[in-house]
């Protein structure tokens, strides 16, 4: 029997059984043995506390980690929609360049009346000719003519169209050194001189003017159009603005460089200009 007394599993089985017969009858309120309960409860009571605390500091850990999961999925549905909104924005301004692009083509069809506007997309460029000369997708079928005028969309001279056939055409552009316009400087007291490409220039892009009227004042600003004379280009078309005056070696001769209105490093789309008169001579003709 004493050695029954004597184990670690007796005495532990029976303070857990004494204890559990304690808080049941300790339970009632109105129980003579209450006093048991507060016996127990008070030295137990920083136990209870510190598991408490620690059961607090697992929930509440449990709580940020569930916070930050639902702020991360929120994160990634907020780019999403930003995403989302960045390429609707870029649709909408493709939209808004291309509605641009069609006003000014009509207003190209309101100035050169005589004339049929006809959309085309650059869909090859010479290798030997960069920017210089370059092809279209349309051709002889929708009625393209050599010496067609080739313009943007925002009224700005290209160039002309080289050769054609049924259904492409091939476009030289005003830089290159090949190319001459006669040119009509706008402004009040101005005159005409000629537009050239120039073969130290086409490389970036540029023009030279040259016979210019002694008695015309040539500013840097100025602005410079076809002058419909030549039989090619209709009058009015913006070739380009006058960014630098230079004198030659006689100091009665000079020359401008011009910055063409065309951006040829970055055209995709041009518009040709098809002489309705050309189309009517030719049916009467037939």
């Amino acid at each position: 029997m004493l050695r029954l007394f004597r184990s670690k599993w007796f005495i532990v089985s029976l303070i857990t059984i004494v204890l559990l017969v304690v808080m049941g009858v300790s339970a009632n309120k109105y129980s003579k043995l209450n006093w048991l309960n507060n016996i127990i409860s008070v030295p137990l009571t920083p136990v209870q506390s510190f598991f408490s605390s620690i059961g607090r500091t697992v929930e509440n850990s449990l709580s940020f980690f569930k916070d930050v999961d639902a702020v991360k999925k929120e994160n990634e549905r907020l780019k999403a929609e930003v995403s989302d909104l960045n390429v609707k924005n870029r649709e909408l301004e493709a939209l808004e360049t291309k509605n641009e692009e069609l006003r000014q083509a009509l207003n190209l069809k309101q100035q050169f009346g005589d004339y049929t506007t006809l959309g085309a997309n650059i869909i090859a460029i010479d290798p030997d000719n960069w920017f210089n000369v370059f092809t279209i997708d349309i051709g002889s079928r929708e009625g393209v003519q050599i010496d067609s005028p080739v313009l943007t969309s925002g009224k700005g001279l290209v160039g002309r169209v080289l050769s054609t056939d049924l259904t492409s055409s091939e476009v030289v552009t005003i830089i290159d050194e090949e190319s001459a316009v006669s040119g009509w400087i706008s402004k009040a007291g101005g005159g005409h001189a000629i537009v050239r490409g120039d073969m130290a220039l086409k490389e970036k892009g540029l023009c030279k003017m040259d016979y210019i009227p002694l008695e015309v004042d040539v500013e840097v600003g100025d602005v410079i159009e076809t002058s419909g004379i030549g039989g090619i280009y209709p009058k009015g078309i913006v070739i380009g603005n006058v960014i630098e005056v230079r004198k030659t070696n006689s100091d009665m001769d000079r020359y401008a460089i011009i910055q063409p209105t065309a951006d040829f490093k970055r055209l995709e789309e041009v518009y040709v200009l098809k002489s309705n008169e050309k189309q009517e001579t030719g049916s009467a003709e037939k």
